[in-house]
């Protein structure tokens, strides 16, 4: 685990809040460096993103039922393999997003900051507006107002000019925007690299140590793949 630094508990975590953006593979695999890396996380999953999850991974996520279901969806490469990774959840705390009473609904409860991804453009509004009209809202704001780290991974296209003035509102207030779009100079072959790459790109503005993508050093060709 990372060592206790002042102000925090041993129990420190980052906030990740999942919201009915498509995408759910990027919220995967940013949970799955997060526990590799040693951090402990608190989970927020949106009611509109367990129809999106459902949708695009065929896995219901139950609060009653959450580690199951955490550990099925985990454990899915990005192609929708089952048992592609193999991943130890206990680091993870969950909380209903109806839960206004949860922990990270208060600037009291310790936390190293906050993680939306992917973030659709309802809740880049919601947390603009300050309207925290569930748990994930209210713990984005709860985070921007304790000046903790607040990572925006939003995810959609074409961006009207309202939601742009919500992303300019939120870069105001301290938040780190990241659009979910992936780059191609790490050499991708296959649709994980893709989804790596934007989960580690959230993981840099975090400052969350990972080995997702191949980074940039400065020489042409080193992502080019060229059959023989």
């Amino acid at each position: 685990m990372n060592p206790v630094k002042p102000g925090e508990t041993p129990r420190t975590p980052w906030i990740v809040g999942v919201s009915g953006a498509s995408g759910t593979p990027y919220a995967a695999a940013v949970l799955r460096a997060l526990l590799a890396a040693g951090e402990s996380v608190d989970l927020v999953v949106s009611r509109a993103s367990r129809l999106t999850l459902l949708d695009e991974t065929g896995i219901s996520f139950r609060d009653a039922h959450w580690q199951d279901d955490l550990r099925e969806w985990l454990s899915r490469g990005a192609d929708g393999k089952p048992d592609t990774f193999s991943v130890d959840i206990d680091a993870v705390r969950h909380w209903s997003a109806g839960d206004l009473a949860a922990g990270p609904s208060s600037g009291s409860y310790p936390t190293k900051g906050m993680l939306i991804v992917p973030a659709s453009t309802a809740s880049v509004a919601g947390v603009a507006l300050g309207l925290s009209k569930d748990l994930l809202q209210r713990a984005a704001s709860v985070t921007l107002k304790e000046g903790r780290k607040l990572i925006v991974a939003v995810r959609e296209t074409p961006l009207n000019g309202q939601t742009l003035r919500h992303l300019v509102t939120l870069d105001d207030a301290g938040a780190t925007v990241v659009p979910a779009s992936p780059a191609f100079y790490a050499g991708a072959t296959h649709i994980q690299d893709l989804v790596d790459f934007v989960a580690g790109r959230v993981l840099d503005s975090a400052s969350v140590p990972h080995g997702l993508y191949r980074r940039w050093q400065g020489e042409l060709g080193g992502g080019s793949h060229r059959a023989g």
